[in-house]
C-alpha cells in the first residue's frame, strides 16, 4: 500500500495538486504524476489524491484506490535517498488510467478533508518514533562513552561530554513528556492539529540534534555506516521534511497565535 499525495510541482501545498480525474461516461480517466511516494516501488494499491473538480479548490480533491496493474499506470525510478534504505520511494505516473466509480474512496470531493483529518495522527506517530529512535541511539552512545577511553579515562567523564549527555537526556525526556500528553489527548479524541504540529516539529528537531551529538561523541566511528549511530543520523534528517515540513508546522502554530 502507498499513499500518493506529493507531486513534482508542489510538496507542502497539497491543495494545489494537478493530477486530474475527468469523468468519461461511467468511468474516470486519471492523468498526472506523483513523487517521493513511500512504498511506491513495491505497492500493489495506491491511494491517490486527484483533482475531480478544478473549480472547487481543496473541495475538488478526491481519493482513488488505484491498483498497480491498472492500464496506464507506471512507476518511475526507485529514488536514491540519503537514508531510510529499508523503505523504497518512487515516482508514479498515470496516463489515461481508466477506473470505475467503485474506485472512488469516500465521498467525491472529500479527499482533502479526509487527508487533513488524519494528518494529526500521522504527525503524532512521527513524533513518537522520532523520540524513540533518538533515545535508543543516545542510550547506546552513553554506553560507548563509558567504554571508550582517551587520555587514560572514559570519554564520558570529561566535563564537556558529561554536561552534554545531561542536556541530551533532559531534551529527550522533556519531549517524551509532551508527546505522552498528546497521546492521551488523541486517545480521548481531543488532539488538536496545532498540538500535533508542535509535537512533530519539536521531536524531529530534538531527534536530529541528539543524533548529531551522538555522531560527534563517537568520533570517526560515528561516520561509518557499519555503526548504528551513523545510519540513524542519516535516517533522521528526513523527519524534518516529511509529514509536513517543520516550517509548515510552525506556520500552523503561528496562525493559531493570531499571526
Amino acid at each position: 500500500l502507498a499513499i500518493g499525495m506529493t507531486e513534482p510541482s508542489g510538496g507542502s501545498d497539497l491543495a494545489a495538486l494537478k493530477t486530474s480525474a475527468v469523468k468519461d461516461g461511467d468511468d474516470w480517466v486519471i492523468n498526472g504524476s506523483k513523487t517521493f511516494i513511500t512504498n511506491g516501488y513495491s505497492a500493489d494499491l495506491i491511494i491517490t489524491a486527484v483533482r475531480t473538480d478544478p473549480e472547487k479548490g481543496a473541495r475538488g480533491i478526491s481519493l482513488f484506490a488505484i491498483p498497480s496493474d491498472a492500464p496506464g499506470f507506471s512507476r518511475g525510478r526507485k529514488l536514491d535517498k540519503v537514508g531510510q534504505d529499508e523503505s523504497d520511494t518512487a515516482e508514479l505516473f498515470f496516463e489515461d488510467v481508466r477506473l470505475s466509480e467503485e474506485h472512488v474512496l469516500g465521498e467525491l470531493g472529500g479527499g482533502f478533508i479526509a487527508m487533513m483529518q488524519k494528518l494529526p495522527q500521522e504527525r503524532l506517530g512521527c513524533a513518537i518514533s522520532n523520540v524513540a529512535h533518538a533515545k535508543q541511539i543516545l542510550v547506546e552512545t552513553l554506553q560507548y562513552t563509558k567504554d571508550r577511553k582517551a587520555f587514560g579515562a572514559p570519554i564520558g567523564t570529561f566535563q564537556h561530554n558529561k554536561f552534554l549527555l545531561a542536556e541530551l537526556f533532559t531534551s529527550i525526556e522533556v519531549a517524551e513528556a509532551y508527546i505522552d500528553t498528546c497521546v492521551i489527548a488523541h486517545d480521548k479524541g481531543e488532539l488538536t492539529p496545532v498540538d500535533a504540529a508542535k509535537a512533530k516539529w519539536w521531536s524531529s528537531q530534538v531527534q536530529n540534534d541528539v543524533l548529531d551529538h551522538c555522531v560527534q561523541l563517537h568520533g570517526g566511528y560515528g561516520f561509518m555506516n557499519e555503526y548504528r549511530v551513523a545510519r540513524a543520523w542519516r535516517d533522521a534528517r528526513v523527519s524534518k521534511i516529511w509529514a509536513g515540513s517543520n516550517e509548515i508546522m510552525k506556520e500552523l502554530i503561528g496562525r493559531d497565535l493570531g499571526l
